[in-house]
């Protein structure tokens, strides 16, 4: 089959070429990125011409896809469109590729240009940057003495709160072996009444038998004369 450009074989052909062709570039685009070279306008060029070869490339693709549709064996046509597919795909991974290097391109020159910028500052203005940094330093001295303050009066107040701690817990074991003696002493006096009773009781009961005896004694005596 043939198209505008050539036949469907020939077309395939130049389009695998330019997709080497743009692998190439694009792998010296990501060695010249990382090298003491990069920056400079041999980079743009070739970005330029990297895109210009895929822009080919899915250009030919379209053509392509136009031409294995009017093959009229079914295999065949299966055939080149998988190859065509394949072909499209590589394109849109490389473009994919170049447009994140051109993103890293122009975060590097945005960067490079405020640095510029900046160093522009510090010679136009040097004392204004070193007074801010001054003024900056003293800062952070004054925050990192305040955290020091502060953990000192927060060790204090840990301090007094665990000695009111241990007060409280002395002042408690004291009343409970107060209650405990009370306790002790109640019970005491108890018993102690308790048997002063048993004495008096006991006394009676002494007493109580030594009358009897003397009685029955008495009216033994009498009985016998």
């Amino acid at each position: 089959m043939e198209g505008g450009g050539g036949t469907l074989s020939e077309i395939h052909q130049s389009a695998k070429k330019l997709l080497l062709r743009s692998r190439d570039g694009l792998e010296r685009l990501e060695r010249l990125e990382y090298s003491a070279t990069a920056g400079t306008g041999s980079e743009t060029e070739l970005s330029f011409a990297v895109k210009k070869d895929i822009t080919q490339i899915q250009s030919l693709c379209v053509e392509m896809e136009r031409l294995w549709r009017s093959v009229t064996a079914k295999p065949q046509r299966d055939l080149w469109k998988r190859k065509v597919e394949q072909i499209a795909e590589e394109a849109e991974s490389l473009r994919a590729s170049l447009d994140k290097y051109n993103l890293r391109h122009q975060k590097r020159m945005r960067e490079a240009n405020e640095r510029a910028e900046l160093l522009g500052r510090a010679n136009g203005d040097s004392a204004h940057v070193l007074r801010i940094f001054d003024e900056e330093a003293q800062a952070l001295h004054s925050v990192r003495a305040s955290a020091r303050e502060l953990e000192n009066a927060n060790a204090i107040g840990e301090a007094i709160l665990s000695s009111i701690h241990g007060q409280r817990e002395r002042l408690k074991s004291a009343h409970r072996k107060a209650l405990d003696i009370l306790n002790t002493v109640g019970i005491s006096n108890s018993v102690l009444r308790l048997i002063e009773r048993r004495n008096r009781v006991d006394q009676w009961i002494k007493y109580a038998g030594m009358l009897l005896t003397v009685i029955f004694l008495f009216a033994f005596v009498y009985w016998r004369h």
